[in-house]
């Protein structure tokens, strides 16, 4: 059975191949492309309803269906499909949008990046800007100080051997914490600072990135874990924690990133492009949203517990459309 998705790359790839062939038996083609003659025969009577806007059938591409049911070889013949040779440019506005994006992207990434995102912007402004002046777009992501703020204050709370309240803004949950710390130093590591603390809130050792900290109030109480040394970068950023809780999911082809995004124990090979991936997670909210924003992609198979609370969660907000 063919997915949807192995469908539209077999489509986009099928009018270039027939176009370069004469009068191809349907055996052949089916074939050449890894799939049966019937597949061949559902995907044509897709590429038969495809076309330029305005669905007339001067727009459309013509499949020869007769040649193909009446014909014993089953011969397949397209045509009206020249348009898809034609190269497509990016109108005004969707260049703009990517420009605009892309020079976003370079202000609040490292240094590091910068050299990639300016060949991209170059490539792009030279297409879309053919024979004209390619318009001034300058993006200037906001910066109020208030990192350097905050890091003059941890600094002073280090020094002086202080604790320190920090208004601390959680992406995974879309809050904002209050944490009391105990300040040990002030780290970088690729283009971001961070602070690195024992947060007495949870009791734990915890990296906090400064662009994340809403507000630092030094408090007038010493530091309970000022021998501590300041943490290692050079490795990984992310340290599980004894109480963390272990989790396996397994991923589709199309969802391997994750693997490669998110800091895994182990990686397993399940056959056909699908993996299952071991992680450690400190809070299972993350990975409840985490396997709602893969949808199908993704499994949870371990723990149970959680299994269960993504699928309670998946059919909460599917109620909300019969509402």
């Amino acid at each position: 059975m063919s997915s949807a998705r192995d469908q539209v790359s077999r489509l986009l790839a099928l009018v270039p191949y027939l176009q370069r062939r004469d009068d191809v038996s349907l055996a052949e083609v089916a074939s050449d492309f890894g799939v049966t003659a019937e597949q061949i025969r559902r995907d044509l009577r897709v590429l038969w309803m495809c076309g330029l806007p305005g669905l007339t059938p001067d727009k459309m591409i013509d499949v020869d269906m007769e040649a193909i049911e009446d014909d014993p070889e089953g011969v397949v013949r397209i045509d009206n499909a020249d348009f898809l040779s034609r190269p497509v440019r990016l109108g005004s506005s969707e260049a703009a949008a990517l420009i605009v994006a892309l020079r976003a992207l370079r202000e609040g990434s490292p240094a590091a990046s910068h050299d990639a995102v300016d060949r991209v912007l170059a490539k792009l402004e030279e297409a879309t800007t053919v024979g004209a002046t390619p318009p001034a777009v300058a993006v200037h992501l906001a910066d109020d100080g208030r990192s350097a703020t905050h890091a003059r204050l941890l600094e002073e709370a280090i020094a002086g051997d202080r604790q320190a309240r920090l208004g601390y803004y959680v992406p995974t949950r879309d809050e904002t914490t209050d944490r009391l710390v105990d300040p040990i130093a002030l780290l970088t590591r690729d283009g971001h600072d961070y602070l690195d603390a024992w947060c007495r809130t949870v009791d734990d050792r915890r990296l906090f990135r400064l662009d994340r900290v809403e507000s630092v109030e030094v408090v007038d109480q010493p530091r309970g874990h000022r021998r501590l040394p300041p943490r290692d970068l050079s490795g990984s950023l992310f340290e599980p924690g004894p109480g963390d809780l272990e989790a396996v999911l397994h991923l589709e082809r199309h969802a391997r990133w994750v693997a490669d995004y998110y800091p895994v124990d182990s990686v397993e090979e399940l056959g056909e492009g699908r993996l299952a991936v071991r992680l450690r997670v400190n809070d299972p909210r993350w990975l409840v949203r985490l396997a709602l924003r893969l949808g199908p992609a993704a499994r949870v198979v371990e723990p149970a517990g959680l299994r269960e609370e993504v699928r309670r969660t998946a059919a909460s907000a599917l109620s909300l459309y019969d509402a």
